[in-house]
């Protein structure tokens, strides 16, 4: 039946000519760990008023999560400079990182890469991020650059998804996704919402980067991205985002999205499986962007799930937490590494409201 659905698959490809090989895929987190139990003690203290919430962080299913600064840097108000200062010191490394493992585990040059799709939202660089890097590694001049910005969680399958494209309408090319967030840039001590507080409990950082290349000539046989969609809900820009405050970004994050999942992410996913000639049934895993421990329970109950079928998601978010855009590659980084085989989806959430899908054959 496996080989079925592979051949079917991969013939829905072959006749819209994407298909698209996984040449390697690294992440990485910053140095400082940080334990669920002493991020709650921390939160109370600066959460008095919302005594009332505190048991969220007993519940998030989060053992412990990775921040670029100490946790005492945190407690202390901080301005968009600052923010800033730190965020572009800590995303190159992370980048940086990710890139050398990425191109060193394909056995490719740095200079091999011909497209790099950068994305973050959680700060902010002019000239970007790429263009940083090219400063740090021996990367070509003559690389094609697109940076992304605004797509917050879902950009790890968008930026996924942009990314195999390009490799798709480029024979040889090899293109480069590379993904940062550093959510825990974004505290602000005199923020005293439930939003922030919530943030608090969930957000953590790390950085993914995954090198693609056109399959056409059939010459490989790695994993493979397959298609990829979005969809995209109007009037629901409430939902997720940030609001521009004058000492960083301000959190927004509102209590209708699991109403909203649980009426509409099942019309839409069957909307992007049938254009493509695959059914839920036809996949050997789900591999869910583990936007907390209520996403993942909706997302189960809403699709008629099992916990084991999202358990590659359930054990990033105990070990990670909620890293942005990041998360998903993790995800998936932990399903090749443990060995899954055929068919999986991949979804992820983000601004808009928006949900983005894409279909890999490991």
């Amino acid at each position: 039946m496996l080989d079925v659905v592979r051949s079917a698959t991969r013939q829905n490809a072959a006749r819209t000519g994407f298909d698209v090989e996984i040449l390697s895929l690294a992440t990485a987190n910053p140095p400082f760990q940080l334990t669920q139990a002493e991020a709650a003690a921390r939160a109370k203290e600066l959460f008095p008023h919302l005594k009332r919430l505190w048991p969220l962080y007993d519940n998030t299913g989060i053992d412990r999560r990775y921040n670029c600064e100490p946790i005492e840097w945190y407690l202390k108000p901080h301005s968009w400079e600052e923010r800033t200062a730190s965020f572009h010191r800590h995303a190159l490394d992370l980048l940086e990182q990710v890139t050398v493992k990425t191109t060193e585990a394909a056995g490719i040059r740095l200079g091999a890469i011909d497209m790099i799709v950068t994305n973050t939202v959680t700060g902010l660089a002019i000239p970007s991020l790429d263009a940083m890097l090219l400063n740090r590694l021996r990367l070509a001049p003559t690389v094609e650059r697109l940076p992304m910005f605004g797509l917050g969680c879902g950009a790890g399958v968008a930026g996924l998804s942009r990314a195999a494209r390009l490799a798709h309408a480029s024979d040889g090319a090899y293109v480069l996704f590379l993904t940062v967030d550093l959510c825990s840039l974004c505290l602000r001590v005199g923020d005293p919402s439930a939003a922030m507080f919530v943030s608090t409990a969930l957000f953590g950082d790390g950085a993914a980067g995954i090198l693609l290349h056109n399959t056409r000539n059939g010459a490989r046989a790695g994993p493979r991205i397959l298609a990829s969609g979005e969809w995209c809900w109007r009037g629901t820009g409430h939902i997720m985002g940030w609001d521009i405050k004058d000492d960083g970004f301000g959190i927004v994050l509102s209590s209708d999205l699991s109403a909203l999942l649980e009426r509409e992410l099942a019309p839409a996913l069957h909307d992007f499986l049938d254009r493509h000639g695959v059914r839920l049934a036809d996949f050997n895993g789900f591999l869910f962007h583990p936007g907390g421990r209520k996403l993942l329970e909706t997302v189960e109950q809403t699709l008629g799930l099992t916990r084991q079928q999202l358990a590659h998601s359930w054990d990033v978010l105990r070990r990670y937490g909620n890293m942005s855009s990041a998360t998903v590659l993790f995800v998936l980084e932990q399903a090749i590494q443990a060995g899954a085989r055929g068919p999986h989806l991949l979804t992820a959430f983000g601004p808009g409201f928006s949900a983005y899908f894409a279909v890999a054959d490991l």
